[in-house]
């Protein structure tokens, strides 16, 4: 199960956003095979000069759109993070305007053992999920 960030610059509408977090959810789905209902995301907006994302040296010129995408999941292979980055580029650009040199994704792991989702309890150690 992914839990994704989304940190982006304000200003988009509702629907901008909306429409940001549905097509990244729909990516993890497709790439990650998230089940569904299997949606964790958190969407932070910032004032401007607020997320300041360099390209490493990679000669790219970001806007004011810039948009953060970090996930923690759990045994995913590099071919599949591979396949996430470059299908949320498409998928975002198509559905949102979102130049492919604005989008920054990063993926960390972590266990089965590091997630709670309710009760006090860690469901995927005691064998609910």
């Amino acid at each position: 199960m992914p839990l994704v960030r989304i940190d982006l610059v304000e200003g988009r509408t509702d629907e901008e956003v909306a429409t940001l977090a549905d097509t990244v959810q729909e990516v993890m789905e497709e790439v990650f095979a998230a089940p569904p209902r299997d949606r964790y995301q958190v969407i932070s907006e910032h004032r401007p000069g607020r997320l300041v994302l360099q390209d490493t040296g990679l000669g790219f010129d970001r806007t004011d759109r810039v948009v953060l995408v970090q996930v923690v999941q759990q045994g995913r292979t590099t071919a599949q993070k591979q396949a996430l980055y470059a299908a949320l580029a498409e998928r975002l650009e198509d559905k949102t305007g979102l130049a492919p040199t604005d989008l920054v994704v990063s993926v960390s792991e972590n266990t089965r053992a590091d997630w709670s989702f309710g009760m006090g309890r860690a469901q995927f150690v005691e064998g609910d999920l």
